[in-house]
């Protein structure tokens, strides 16, 4: 439901590398396009001291570094950089927090909207003394940024305190993905096409694969990711979500929860991977020294220096099985890593190849597949086997590319998936953010496999950087004669 009653946003982590980057390039953009006249001022809180002036200053000159020059505007950024004002807090002095009400009171016929762009062990505090000061009511609203918790346990508690204070309608759990635009053409790909549906099955469908891929290493995360691993940081959330928009089934209509009700359905869906099978269905890696993009870099344990991160994976590769009318005996391949070959993230849809070729000479071997690659690009591609041109008396068949999507270049660049998920809070709509039930039933099949290589004692492996993971993970799909596609 679209509302238009006026806002002030609240930036716990107000000039972290999430906020500087990410979220205050989003809002400045979106004010470009007209649609920051409801958004009355943004309140960035930091531990440092500063000035209104000064931070005004920061955030100018991270636009002019993050945003492209055509982006850059004097006249919008005056509007903008008026709305800006920045308070020293400590997230857990309760002192601090009179400051914020008496500039949130400023504006009493405003929602307040706090995002808090901190590690998730500081929410409750937060949710907690926000409540103490009296700046919560019915119309405030909460951003959660993943990843929610450490595991099903800490997720849970972090769920049960801020509902405390907030109402599930009021809040919003963020995975940036899921603002992507081909992420989100997808439900348009799959229920506004009557090409694809009837194929949309595990009669037609060999396997499905999502891979989301780094160059980059830990990039000073790494306290963070030694006690997190590839798992937790991007399997638990980003690929866990796309999984959950190619397998639902198709929703009664797109309100918010009939949408999320399906994902949940597919969550409860997937089959546990225990001790008993852990060793066959993943692949834990490791990086070791390499070179990405032809420039050496260091190994992960030269780059954290922390005595727990020996079994820290910097690399997984699972086969999940969804186990339902749908998709039984369709595998879905899921990797992700740092320091691999190049940055990409991409959903493959592999269909099954005919029983026999029509065609002489011709090895079947060239499956039809639908590519939504999600980034560095957005675009939709099928491949289709053609005919070579020639006169030859023998057809020879090649696979050829047909572009699906609408030329998006410049739209992409004007709206990115933090605008749109950014101007989704403001106006309420829930639909591409995750409900409790839902980043719950993650966890709990995530933790299973955590556990699981625990009790079967499931090593890393190593891999060089510059690699597309170690070697076990492309026996993964090829010990059932399938392969990654590259």
């Amino acid at each position: 439901m679209t509302s238009t009653k006026s806002s002030q946003l609240v930036i716990f982590g107000g000039t972290g590398d999430l906020a500087l980057r990410k979220l205050q390039p989003a809002l400045y953009k979106l004010q470009r396009e007209g649609l920051m006249d409801d958004v009355c001022a943004i309140i960035a809180l930091g531990r440092g001291d500063s000035s209104d002036a000064d931070y005004r200053q920061l955030i100018k000159e991270k636009m002019r570094e993050f945003l492209p020059a055509h982006f850059w505007d004097e006249q919008h950024w005056g509007a903008f950089s008026a709305k800006l004002h920045y308070i020293s807090l400590d997230v857990n002095s309760l002192k601090d927090y009179h400051n914020l009400a008496e500039t949130i009171q400023q504006h009493p016929e405003s929602r307040a909207v706090f995002y808090l762009a901190t590690s998730s062990t500081l929410y409750t505090s937060i949710c907690r003394n926000l409540h103490s000061i009296g700046v919560v009511n019915e119309q405030s609203r909460v951003v959660l940024e993943k990843p929610l918790g450490h595991d099903l346990t800490s997720c849970t508690e972090i769920n049960h305190e801020v509902l405390q204070v907030f109402p599930e309608r009021n809040i919003f759990r963020i995975d940036h993905y899921l603002g992507k635009e081909t992420v989100q053409n997808l439900l348009v790909l799959r229920f506004g096409n009557a090409l694809f549906g009837p194929l949309w099955n595990s009669q037609y469908i060999d396997n499905i694969q999502i891979t989301v891929a780094e160059e980059i290493g830990v990039e000073g995360r790494g306290d963070f990711y030694a006690k997190t691993g590839a798992l937790r940081d991007m399997v638990q959330n980003h690929i866990l979500q796309l999984l959950c928009l190619v397998a639902m089934e198709p929703p009664a209509n797109l309100r918010a929860d009939t949408i999320r009700d399906e994902k949940v359905k597919v969550l409860q869906a997937l089959r546990p991977i225990t001790a008993d099978n852990v060793k066959s269905k993943t692949v834990r890696g490791q990086y070791t020294a390499g070179a990405v993009s032809a420039a050496p870099v260091a190994a992960f344990l030269d780059e954290t220096g922390f005595e727990d991160s020996n079994n820290t994976e910097t690399f997984v590769a699972l086969q999940a099985d969804v186990h339902n009318w749908r998709w039984e005996g369709t595998p879905f391949y899921l990797r992700t890593g740092k320091r691999l070959a190049r940055r990409y993230s991409e959903i493959i849809v592999e269909l099954k190849k005919h029983p026999f070729s029509l065609f002489e000479g011709d090895p079947n071997d060239l499956p039809n597949k639908l590519v939504i690659r999600l980034q560095p690009e957005e675009n939709i591609t099928l491949y289709k086997v053609n005919k070579k041109p020639g006169l030859g008396r023998q057809m020879k068949l090649e696979q050829v590319e047909l572009k699906l999507d609408a030329d998006l270049h410049d739209q992409l660049q004007a709206h990115e998936a933090y605008e749109r998920l950014l101007l989704d809070v403001f106006e309420g709509d829930q639909t591409l953010f995750m409900r409790r039930d839902e980043v719950e039933a993650c966890w709990a099949w995530v933790d299973s496999i955590i556990d699981a290589w625990q009790t079967a004692g499931i090593k890393t492996k190593p891999y060089a950087a510059g690699t597309m993971g170690p070697n076990s993970s492309l026996a993964l799909p090829e010990k059932h004669g399938r392969s990654w596609h590259e």
